[in-house]
């Protein structure tokens, strides 16, 4: 990325923009040697040689110019890469008293590894105290954060790199979920599994045409972690469990519609958006700038699960996963067999086991829910069908995972408490500074 500014003072300043195309943070900077000038003036006493027209070429592509001016940026921004980050896979800004997180790994959109969850992690306690607001947000246009990078940890076998990573990640999460600042997430593009985790507990999350939500881990015989257990049961009616057991996948407004985001703005507004917000005082300001920018909820086309809203409440109310089956069959509509297809594909260990998920962590806090949910992602990193979904679907890609057991009526109840159970070392989640411990 070439960042255009003037270094004043020692500030430096760069021009606000939303997505940052390239993946380098290489500083080109105008030096002034005391107080600033205006822009105007700035450009009438630097003479046109070859490196200022070079500049200003460059200035144009960044939308710093105007009829071959430059125009001086409004905001005061210091970009670096998080501290300890030698890929630049995470950038944080500082803009007084707001902080802007930007994931930046495009190539594998923005999947967050271990590395990365720490370093967002580290920003986001340095900021705890010293914010107002903290944008989350993404390089490229693809992706928000299509989820964590589960090869890495299946392709090892490594427990305890799996331990390291869900207990770091999940710690994120509750810090996300109770964090003091402001947090704002731009989940424009695919948002899956981490992504969600990223987003879906802060104050605010806002979608645009480009979003892609889905928390698909039944199909790589895993669950709707990151705390899927606490905000699916949330949602309107039995949509959450629905979402959780299937996989399917929410796009644009209809993120919005389902509750899942907070705010529906087009993208070609995030810039101006987030010029907006880092410009604000108050909370109330805050919430005032996203209202103008985001459509109503109502806005636009019904929602995309509006007419099947009814049979998803009265077939996934049933008890067990396969009395859902059952009243799917009952149901005989185009939509009900559509989905007993869908469902049949996914590991029925971690149907059974996201459903149980799913009906204590309606009743628990986030916290709980991520200590229950770390129990269940290390029990699936032992023994389970994980590594052998992520093999089928993101390794090989046959497609074709050989299930264990292979239908539902072969899953043992037992073994599905033992999911729940303790850890065989006794090694359970903890958090800083939690006070009173939650109990399972």
């Amino acid at each position: 990325m070439v960042a255009v500014g003037r270094k004043l003072n020692q500030v430096s300043i760069v021009p606000l923009s939303y997505k940052h195309r390239g993946t380098h943070n290489t500083s080109c900077i105008i030096t002034e040697s005391t107080a600033p000038r205006t822009a105007s003036n700035f450009n009438r006493n630097v003479k046109p040689t070859k490196t200022n027209t070079m500049l200003r070429a460059i200035a144009a592509r960044a939308g710093l110019s105007r009829s071959g001016q430059l125009v001086a940026p409004s905001v005061c921004r210091a970009m670096s890469s998080a501290a300890g980050d030698s890929n630049g896979l995470v950038l944080t800004e500082e803009v007084g008293s707001k902080g802007v997180i930007t994931l930046n790994r495009p190539k594998a959109l923005n999947a967050i590894n271990l590395e990365m969850v720490r370093l967002i992690y580290d920003a986001m306690k340095q900021w705890e105290s010293t914010k107002s607001v903290v944008i989350v947000k993404s390089v490229g246009d693809k992706a928000f954060c299509a989820g964590g990078d589960v090869r890495a940890i299946t392709e090892t076998s490594n427990v305890e790199l799996a331990r390291k990573f869900f207990s770091t990640e999940y710690r994120l999460n509750a810090l996300i979920g109770s964090y003091r600042p402001t947090y704002i997430a731009f989940i424009d593009g695919i948002t899956m599994g981490g992504g969600v985790g990223l987003s879906v507990h802060g104050k605010y999350r806002i979608a645009t045409e480009r979003t892609m939500f889905a928390m698909p881990e039944t199909a790589i015989g895993l669950f709707p972690d990151v705390g899927g257990g606490y905000f699916l049961p949330r949602l309107e009616g039995k949509l959450g469990l629905y979402l959780g057991l299937t996989g399917f996948r929410l796009k644009g407004r209809d993120v919005h519609k389902a509750g899942v985001a907070t705010h529906y703005v087009e993208s070609k507004n995030l810039a101006a958006l987030e010029q907006q917000l880092l410009a604000t005082t108050s909370g109330a300001e805050v919430e005032s700038v996203l209202d103008r920018f985001s459509e109503k909820r109502d806005a636009g086309a019904e929602f995309v699960l509006a007419k099947q809203l009814q049979q998803i409440n009265e077939c996934f109310s049933a008890p067990t996963v396969e009395a859902i089956f059952q009243q799917l069959e009952r149901d005989g509509s185009e939509w009900a067999q559509n989905t007993l297809k869908l469902l049949h594909k996914m590991s029925p260990t971690s149907m059974v086991v996201t459903q149980k998920q799913l009906e204590l962590g309606g009743k628990m806090d986030l916290k709980t829910c991520l200590k229950m949910e770390y129990r269940l992602a290390v029990h699936h990193a032992i023994d389970s069908d994980f590594k052998e979904g992520v093999r089928a679907l993101l390794i090989d890609r046959d497609q074709k995972p050989r299930w264990n057991p292979a239908t539902l009526a072969e899953v043992d109840p037992a073994r599905i408490e033992q999911f729940f159970g303790p850890l065989p070392d006794g090694d359970e989640l903890h958090f800083e500074d939690e006070g009173p411990k939650a109990s399972l």
